[in-house]
C-alpha cells in the first residue's frame, strides 16, 4: 500500500518543516546526481534554506564554471565583468529621467493655441 498524496502547503511546525527540508533536499540532490550519471548531463543545483544557508551541487567541474557556461549560452554578461545590481541600474535610470525633466523644464516653452483667434 502506497502513501497518500501530500498536500502542497507550508508546514506550520518549524521542526517538521526543517526535517522535511533536509530530507527533500537530500532526495533532490541524489536525483540530480543520478540524472547526471545516467544521462551524462551537466547539472547545477542551488538551494538557499529559510535561514539563508547555501547548498549547491555541480556534477561536473565547479559551480562557477557552470554559471559561466550558462551565461555564455544565454547571452548574459561575461564572467570577468561584475554584474550590476538591479537597484543600481534603477537608480541610474531615475537620475537620467530627472536630468531629462530638468532639461525639458528649462527649455523653451511652447504654448499651443487651439482657437481661431491669434494667441
Amino acid at each position: 500500500m502506497g502513501r497518500g498524496r501530500v498536500q502542497m502547503k507550508r508546514i506550520e511546525n518549524p521542526v517538521h518543516r526543517q526535517v522535511t527540508f533536509c530530507k527533500r533536499r537530500a532526495g533532490l540532490l541524489k536525483k540530480a546526481k543520478e540524472l547526471s550519471v545516467l544521462c551524462d548531463a551537466e547539472i547545477g543545483v542551488v538551494i538557499f534554506s529559510a535561514h539563508g544557508k547555501l547548498y549547491e551541487l555541480a556534477t561536473k567541474g565547479t559551480m562557477q564554471e557552470l554559471i559561466e557556461r550558462y551565461g555564455k549560452y544565454t547571452g548574459g554578461p561575461p564572467a570577468d565583468e561584475p554584474m550590476v545590481e538591479p537597484m543600481q541600474d534603477a537608480k541610474k535610470e531615475i537620475e537620467m529621467l530627472k536630468q531629462e525633466i530638468e532639461i525639458l523644464q528649462k527649455g523653451p516653452r511652447w504654448t499651443l493655441c487651439f482657437k481661431k483667434s491669434k494667441c
